[in-house]
């Protein structure tokens, strides 16, 4: 029993590192007596490997008593919207295809097992950047998921 809340908590820890998003806001979705309503909450953080290109999540959020004790797990629905902001700054290793899938963003969506990330491409022949989000969970994944992509234009 010890060794699975150790695993559990370091999941948790694991999972909460990384690139935090900012919210922008929030629509409720579902009327709750107890406990917060069901939502879909808008985020957005920037990549930490590009400057100048962030990414907008609209993600469901579980409310009612589990959701507010943080105990719920959250649809797999989610969609994503990256834009360029600035000029784009492309690190030596993303030009170089060396960084090709890489977690940019992870967010919990549950209390252990499921989580939202993006992941992000560089197609050099097209000079965009690809974002992809998903949910997946420890045991399996989920085939939902949405894209947007980044040209990197010369900015003005």
């Amino acid at each position: 029993m010890k060794y699975k809340v150790l695993v559990a908590l370091s999941s948790l820890l694991f999972i909460s590192m990384g690139v935090q998003a900012e919210e922008i806001g929030s629509v409720d979705t579902v009327f709750k007596v107890f406990g917060p309503d069901h939502k879909i909450v808008v985020e957005a953080f920037d990549d930490p490997d590009v400057k100048n290109v962030t990414c907008y999540i609209s993600r469901a959020k579980t409310g009612g008593i589990k959701g507010g004790l943080g105990l719920a797990e959250d649809t797999s629905d989610a969609a994503i919207s990256c834009q360029q902001v600035g000029p784009v700054e492309l690190s030596e290793k993303i030009k170089a295809g060396k960084t090709q899938g890489d977690v940019v963003f992870q967010k919990r969506t549950s209390l252990v097992f499921k989580k939202l990330q993006v992941v992000r491409f560089y197609d050099a022949k097209r000079n965009t950047l690809a974002y992809l989000a998903y949910s997946d969970k420890v045991v399996e994944g989920s085939p939902k998921n949405a894209l947007s992509a980044v040209p990197i234009m010369p900015w003005k």
